[in-house]
């Protein structure tokens, strides 16, 4: 079947212990704090669309690398929605460590370098992850990724913030923010404020498409 049609990754699904699994969820509209969130397309797109999710689940890097490009042609481009990224990473001490190390480099490099990080790190996941595995992004993993999309000089500024715990307060608001949402999947969908529960890309752009003629 054609991912173009059908929403294969399954976006509400719990990432963990090597097992996806459906979990339901209540449809409500909710407020989410996007200040200083990194984010595709243009800043007066009227849609807000959020993911949350973890760079060492499967689902998400499925997510990332197939679906994602679509959603970007489909409806950021176009100037309808804008595409935000923010942390539930849950899995183990490499989620949290990758998350701070990408929230470093967004503050120190900007959105740009921040989304050619996060699209490079996502497809060095390996394909036999297994979630009991730690330790696969240290930080010489991190700072290997990352030299692939900065110079040395910029490497050199993100390490040394990275070193100093300067990511770690947009982590930890991202992941207060999922708590306070119910998140308990990756990746997990809002479009704006409401949570994405369908299941087909047509799915997908009619929520966007209601939620920019309602205007909000």
């Amino acid at each position: 079947m054609s991912k173009k049609i059908f929403w294969i990754v399954g976006l509400v699904v719990i990432c963990i212990v090597g097992v996806i699994v459906l979990t339901d969820v209540d449809q409500k509209s909710v407020v989410i704090d996007l200040e200083g969130q990194p984010f595709l397309g243009e800043e007066s797109a009227p849609v807000e669309i959020i993911e949350f999710g973890d760079y060492k689940c499967p689902a998400c890097k499925d997510f990332n690398d197939n679906l994602l490009p679509i959603i970007n042609k489909e409806v950021v481009e176009t100037g309808e929605a804008k595409f935000y990224f923010m942390n539930y990473s849950f899995i183990n001490i490499d989620s949290n460590r990758s998350a701070q190390f990408a929230e470093t480099v967004y503050q120190e490099l900007g959105n740009e370098k921040f989304w050619s990080f996060h699209e490079l790190l996502f497809s060095k996941q390996p394909d036999d992850l297994t979630f009991e595995n730690v330790d696969l992004y240290t930080e010489s993993f991190l700072e290997e990724v990352l030299a692939e999309v900065a110079t040395e000089e910029e490497t050199k500024t993100v390490m040394k913030a990275f070193g100093e715990n300067e990511g770690k307060e947009a982590w930890e608001k991202d992941m207060k923010m999922a708590k306070d949402l119910g998140v308990s999947s990756t990746p997990t969908i809002f479009i704006d404020g409401k949570q994405f529960v369908g299941k087909t890309l047509k799915d997908f752009t009619d929520m966007v498409e209601e939620a920019a003629a309602s205007g909000k």
